[in-house]
């Protein structure tokens, strides 16, 4: 599932693409992929995209007073411009003034698009927790939002309502770093903890935007090119093999909300 580091490739790519284009027509091939006011997509014709940028899992096109649209690509959606996805896999179509094509591609129709309105796009957004690389979340803040929970740490990452665009890949490698055990309690962590988690969790998501984000097998950038960092991974995904920090075997579970988690018993505390 794409998570910050994907989501904030794709939106880069977008907005590099896109600013200033005026969408000509709007063809909507999958209905069910749409939420909130779907008539309203329909009526896009003539808007101008003012920029695209992300919020937590989301990217955002600011289409001016036509409003917002939220794509939240879930598993296997896909935001690409031009090229040549499958037909029978694209949901939404936006011909552009200047001959390009953006799609909202996915195969499994579990990612969402909603064009929402000023009032709307607000409620949406203060929904969501605060960015992990806003540098206004300070250690205190940060350490704050994990202290404040009785959960599991690896949880409380996750919980988009306490911390934006966080999902189970960097969960897992940010605690790896860090050298938490994942299923410590939040009240637990002291500060200085919550401070060296932050900084872990901050540098794998700059590591991994560098490098356009964690490529297993369905997610794309917007030009379809696969990400490079999968080959980083220290923890996600290696349970059984040694730890390359202390050597000790790798223990994966997935009785922590059914998640994938893996930790290094020896040096993960």
């Amino acid at each position: 599932m794409p998570e910050l580091p994907e989501t904030e490739t794709i939106a880069r790519d977008l907005d590099g693409a896109l600013r200033g284009a005026v969408v000509r027509s709007v063809a909507v091939e999958r209905a069910d992929v749409l939420r909130g006011d779907s008539a309203g997509v329909r009526t896009l014709a003539g808007a101008r995209v003012l920029g695209v940028h992300r919020r937590a899992k989301s990217v955002v096109l600011d289409l001016g007073p036509a409003g917002r649209l939220v794509v939240t690509p879930r598993f296997t959606g896909a935001l690409l411009v031009d090229g040549a996805p499958d037909e029978a896999y694209t949901c939404l179509r936006l011909a552009l003034d200047d001959g390009r094509t953006v799609r909202y591609h996915d195969v499994r129709r579990l990612g969402t698009v909603a064009l929402l309105d000023a009032t709307a796009f607000a409620a949406w957004d203060a929904a969501l927790g605060p960015e992990p690389l806003d540098p206004g979340l300070t250690a205190e803040r940060f350490s704050g939002l994990i202290r404040g929970s009785s959960r599991a740490v690896k949880s409380i990452l996750m919980d988009q309502k306490r911390l934006a665009g966080v999902g189970n890949i960097y969960a897992n490698e940010a605690l790896w770093r860090a050298g938490l055990r994942p299923t410590r309690r939040g009240r637990s962590v002291r500060l200085a903890e919550g401070a060296r988690l932050l900084a872990a969790l901050r540098g794998v998501l700059e590591e991994s935007i560098a490098l356009r984000g964690t490529t297993f097998r369905d997610y794309r950038d917007a030009y379809g090119g696969r990400g490079g960092f999968a080959a980083r991974l220290q923890c996600y995904g290696r349970a059984g093999a040694p730890c390359m920090r202390c050597r000790r075997t790798l223990v994966g579970t997935h009785r922590l909300e059914g998640r994938q988690t893996v930790w290094c018993p020896g040096c993960q505390r």
